[in-house]
């Protein structure tokens, strides 16, 4: 990005603060405005230890953040609309999509105050609270809560909505969230919009599945190898392929045609050796056979010999068996005699 400043006397202090953003804005390859509402300054700092080495968050004066945009120019300035409340800027020479999923990923829950809106529908779960019986279950039931004192404690009967999504949060409901420790707010950086190559990205326009997308990928270069394929067009991932099928339907057009090609003559010679074993199968009387074909085996036949082998191999194995069975018993029988012979003598 080319830094092109723009005149216009303004105090040292907020021309060297509005450089210093412009120079960070100008050295990332994305920019973005995130949202920094409600997070505590302790926790602000914790989040920029973490994005060091990625990315570079900035917070200053709204109206300072707006002109380092402006004077930048480049397109930026198009994330001036987004300056508004509590935000900052962030600079990362990732993508736009993968800020945005390591901005998410870095959300952490957080419990959430009185007067505050809810981001999503708050439920209280079934199960046993592990409060022992007392005024809290009142205070349960005050907020909605399926609750009631059951086996020694104050349990909640069924998942219950106490608030839906977009309602404000009363006090109450924030202290009987605070004593069952239910965090239903994220805490982290939101990011409202980022400029990337030129383009302004939202949110929701960042927001995908990767696993899904790889998926979808992965299916996308499957169809696009079998087209290329069946299609006949070579290229540097489907020529292999192609050469082997190539050279299949060859060998099979050969045999078909019966070409005395040296890479297809043993396969020639096994067919028709197949064919005539064949057809002397259909042949009742030997005799009629020519005689270099009397007393030939056929596949029948000699599937039938290796399955009368393997019979008898089985019925060798099973008296093999009964054998040693019949030892075996004659052993045991000694050692008793042996036994009781032992017995006698002492």
């Amino acid at each position: 990005m080319s830094a092109e400043r723009k005149t216009e006397t303004i105090p040292q202090w907020k021309q060297e603060e509005v450089d210093a953003i412009a120079e960070i804005v100008d050295s990332y390859e994305s920019v973005g405005v995130v949202d920094i509402t409600g997070i505590p300054s302790r926790q602000l700092q914790d989040m920029r230890r973490d994005l060091h080495g990625t990315a570079e968050l900035r917070v200053s004066r709204n109206t300072l953040l707006v002109r380092a945009l402006e004077e930048v120019d480049d397109g930026l300035e198009d994330l001036t609309e987004y300056v508004s409340g509590q935000v900052g800027l962030i600079g990362t020479n990732s993508n736009p999509f993968s800020l945005y999923q390591e901005l998410e990923a870095s959300k952490t829950p957080a419990p959430i105050g009185a007067g505050e809106i809810a981001p999503n529908d708050i439920v209280i779960p079934e199960g046993d609270t592990g409060v022992d019986p007392g005024p809290f279950v009142g205070e349960l039931q005050g907020v909605g809560a399926d609750a009631r004192i059951q086996e020694g404690s104050i349990q909640v009967l069924s998942d219950s909505t106490v608030l839906d999504a977009g309602e404000e949060v009363s006090q109450d409901l924030a202290n009987v969230l605070n004593e069952l420790g239910i965090e239903p707010k994220e805490v982290g950086l939101d990011l409202r919009a980022v400029f990337a190559d030129g383009v302004l990205f939202e949110p929701d326009e960042l927001e995908l599945d990767v696993d899904q997308y790889a998926s979808d990928i992965r299916a996308a270069a499957g169809q696009a190898f079998n087209l290329s394929v069946n299609a006949g067009y070579p290229t540097e991932t489907t020529v292999a392929t192609m050469l082997q099928s190539a050279r299949g339907d060859a060998k099979s057009l050969a045999l078909q045609a019966a070409i005395e090609d040296p890479e297809v003559v043993p396969d020639l010679v096994s067919k028709a050796d197949a064919q005539v074993r064949a057809l002397a199968a259909q042949i009742d009387d030997e005799e009629a056979l020519p005689e270099e074909l009397q007393g030939v085996e056929t596949a029948e036949t000699e599937e039938s010999t290796d399955d009368q082998t393997e019979d008898t191999a089985s019925e060798d194995d099973a008296d093999d068996a009964e054998a040693e069975a019949e030892e075996a018993e004659d052993d045991d029988d000694d050692d008793e005699d042996a036994g009781d012979a032992l017995g006698a003598m002492f």
